[in-house]
C-alpha cells in the first residue's frame, strides 16, 4: 500500500484516478482552471500537469531528427521545440492550478522533466511525483525524484525489463520503495490490441510494486479491463472537447467520460472480490427458486411414482432433482396433491 497524500492506494480501496492535463489548456490558464474544474466534477483523485520548457526538453532546432516527419505521428509537421512551446504549462501557472485544486480536494502534482523542475515542484511541495515514460529510463532523474522521499510513478512504455529494473533500482537505491509502475503503450492513441495488459499482473510480481495504467486509448473500456487484472492507477488524458483542439485533444476524454471512467474503474474493482462458491449471502432467498422434485398429478398412497406424476419444476422446496431416478417406480405412502413438493416422508 502507497499513501499519496490522504489518498491510500493498493487493492483495498478503489483505483486511484489521475486526469493528465497534459497541454490541453492550450496556453490559457482560463481554461486551464476550468479543466480543473472539470476533473473535480467528474470525481477523479488526482491532477496532474508536466513541468518542462522547451529548452530543457530539447534544443531550438528544426530540421533533422528535431522535426517530425513520420505519417505515423500525431504531430507531423512540427519540430520538437515548437511542438512543446505550444504544449507546455508555463511554471508561473502552476501555483495558480495546484491551489485551484486544493480547493476541490484534489491531489495535484507533475512530471517533471529535468532536474531544474524537481527543484522547481519542491517548492510547491507536491505530494508525489511522476516520471514520463520518454524518461524512464533517465536514471540521474530518478535518482533525484526518489531523494525527495515522495512516491514516484512510472510509465513503463517502451521499457525493456532490463531498463525497468535499473528504474526501480535506481530509487530503491536512494531509499525510496514507494513506487508505482503504469503499464503504458506509446502510441497515441493507442489500441486496445497493442495494450497487453497481462503485462500488470507479472509487473506486479516482477518488481514488487503497485501497477497501474497509463492509457491512451479511446474510451475507457481497456482502463476497466486494466483494473480487473489488478491494476490500482490509472492515468487519462482529459479535455473540455475534442473538437476544441489542443495538442493531446484527440486522444483525451471529455468531462462525461472521465466522470464515466470513475464510476465504471470503481465498479470493476468492486466486483473483483474473492475467490466464492455456493450462494452469497444476498443470494440465499434466491434458493427457493431452483428446480426440484415435486407431485405433478394427484397421488393416493400405495401409487407408482412415474415420470408423469412427478416432475423436476421450480421452485425448488422439494427433493433435489439428483434424486429423480431413484424415487421412480418407488410406492407413494401417502396422499399428495399436484403441488405438493416431494419429501422422503412420502417414501418412508
Amino acid at each position: 500500500m502507497i499513501k499519496i497524500g490522504h489518498k491510500e492506494i493498493g487493492r483495498h480501496t478503489k483505483p486511484f484516478i489521475i486526469a493528465e492535463m497534459s497541454g490541453n489548456h492550450n496556453q490559457s490558464l482560463e481554461r486551464a482552471l476550468h479543466l480543473v474544474d472539470l476533473a473535480a466534477e467528474a470525481g477523479v483523485d488526482a491532477l496532474k500537469l508536466q513541468t518542462y520548457t522547451p529548452d530543457t526538453i530539447t534544443l531550438d532546432v528544426h530540421t533533422g531528427e528535431f522535426f517530425i516527419s513520420s505519417d505515423e505521428n500525431l504531430w507531423k509537421g512540427q519540430s520538437l521545440y515548437n511542438l512543446y512551446k505550444e504544449a507546455y504549462t508555463p511554471w508561473e501557472w502552476h501555483e495558480a492550478i495546484f491551489s485551484r485544486a486544493k480547493e476541490h480536494g484534489l491531489l495535484a502534482f507533475s512530471s517533471p522533466f529535468d532536474e531544474t523542475a524537481v527543484d522547481f515542484l519542491e517548492t510547491l511541495n507536491v505530494p508525489a511525483y511522476k516520471i514520463a515514460l520518454f524518461e524512464n529510463v533517465s536514471i540521474p532523474l530518478i535518482r533525484k525524484v526518489a531523494r525527495t522521499g515522495k512516491p514516484i510513478i512510472i510509465s513503463t512504455g517502451m521499457a525493456l525489463v532490463a531498463e525497468l529494473d535499473e528504474a526501480v533500482s535506481a530509487a530503491r537505491s536512494e531509499g525510496n520503495d514507494q513506487i508505482i509502475l503504469l503499464k503504458c503503450t506509446s502510441t497515441y492513441p493507442a489500441t486496445p490490441v497493442n495494450s497487453n495488459l497481462a503485462t500488470i499482473p507479472h509487473m506486479r510480481s516482477l518488481f514488487g510494486t503497485e501497477v497501474g495504467l497509463s492509457d491512451h486509448t479511446m474510451g475507457v473500456g481497456v482502463s476497466v479491463a486494466a483494473i480487473t487484472l489488478g491494476a490500482t492507477v490509472i492515468e487519462k488524458h482529459f479535455t473540455t472537447s475534442r473538437i476544441e483542439g489542443g495538442v493531446d485533444s484527440s486522444f483525451s476524454l471529455e468531462p462525461h467520460e472521465l466522470k464515466m471512467l470513475v464510476e465504471e474503474t470503481e465498479r470493476a474493482w468492486q466486483s473483483i472480490g474473492q475467490v466464492q462458491y455456493g450462494p452469497t449471502t444476498a443470494e440465499m432467498a434466491s434458493l427457493e427458486y431452483r428446480r426440484s422434485l415435486y407431485i405433478a398429478k394427484d397421488v393416493k398412497a400405495g401409487e407408482v411414482l412415474t415420470n408423469e406424476n412427478i416432475r423436476d419444476v421450480r421452485p425448488g422446496l422439494g427433493l433435489p432433482t439428483k434424486y429423480y431416478d431413484l424415487v421412480l417406480g418407488k410406492t407413494i405412502k401417502r396422499d399428495a396433491l399436484k403441488g405438493t413438493p416431494l419429501s422422503w416422508e412420502h417414501l418412508l
